[in-house]
């Protein structure tokens, strides 16, 4: 059983450095060769195709019958490489791009108890803090790469499909060809930054249970609470502390004039709650009992 007065009390063997302990390099790689990264990987790559076939076999998208007076980023998808990649972010925003959140969070450190290599890795010894850093920081990237690598595949597919040029809104008027690019990018930033909120609840249940796919579905499940939460209307002003209330904001940068507002309150309330999710994540398993 390890405890952390006796990783306290042990002392340090000569030349033996904590920060040196656990690279990000080497856990990068231990988590880039696992099926699960690359499977998320194929996934996401896929679904611009699959939707580049969907648009084939049904025709160019629009309202259609039964569409009402909605306008959505779906009625202009295949009016340019930049539409298409803005479909795709659209469409996979409210749930997709959560899944490999959760996925690389939440697996990172209940993967390793339920192998029983965690107590391996603190009589390394690593420290509590650094093994939690280093996963953290590996997993964030990880997620960060799933959420670039969709629209930049999009780019590429709707650019053969479609063509290139300029962002065509949905409301009427169009982005230079020329400023596509950086919204789609900070579109991207915002959507992560939205996510930390997954990010942090996967972790922090990853260091409370020994099994993976309780810390991965448990984080999946309370962000789809926050989802449901947010359409109750009755809530009213409460909304504007969910989360989810604020996952679309990010459609203020496809606009002719950039707007910041909502995408300024929406990074606000995520990253407030991602805080203190890793916050207590670090603080709960420095003061676990370790045995598997």
């Amino acid at each position: 059983m390890s405890t952390a007065a006796e990783a306290t009390e042990a002392p340090e063997a000569p030349g033996y450095r904590a920060r040196h302990t656990l690279p990000l390099r080497v856990e990068a790689v231990r988590q880039l060769r696992r099926r699960r990264t690359l499977l998320m990987g194929g996934v996401l790559a896929a679904l611009p195709f699959v939707l580049i076939i969907a648009f084939a076999i049904g025709g160019t998208p629009d309202g259609g019958p039964g569409g009402g007076d909605r306008i959505t980023l779906m009625d202009t998808a295949t009016a340019s490489a930049a539409n298409f990649a803005a479909t795709c972010l659209f469409v996979s925003a409210g749930f997709l791009l959560v899944v490999p959140v959760a996925l690389f969070c939440g697996d990172t450190v209940a993967s390793e108890a339920s192998w029983s290599s965690l107590r391996y890795l603190l009589a390394a010894p690593v420290p509590r803090a650094r093994l939690l850093w280093s996963k953290l920081v590996v997993a964030l990237g990880f997620s960060l790469a799933a959420m670039v690598l969709l629209p930049l595949v999009a780019l590429a597919a709707g650019a053969a499909a479609y063509g290139w040029g300029p962002l065509e809104l949905p409301t009427g008027g169009a982005l230079a060809t020329g400023d596509t690019v950086p919204r789609l990018a900070l579109v991207v930033a915002f959507v992560f930054v939205s996510q930390l909120v997954t990010a942090g609840l996967a972790f922090w249940l990853s260091t409370k249970t020994d099994a993976p796919l309780g810390a991965v579905g448990g984080a999946v499940g309370l962000t789809i609470v926050g989802n449901v939460l947010d359409a109750v209307t009755a809530l009213g002003s409460w909304r504007d502390f969910l989360p989810a209330h604020w996952q679309f904001a990010w459609a203020d940068a496809l606009q002719p004039d950039l707007e910041w507002g909502g995408m300024a309150k929406g990074a606000a309330v995520s990253v407030t709650y991602a805080l203190i999710l890793f916050a207590l994540a670090f603080r709960g398993f420095s003061r676990k009992d370790i045995v598997s």
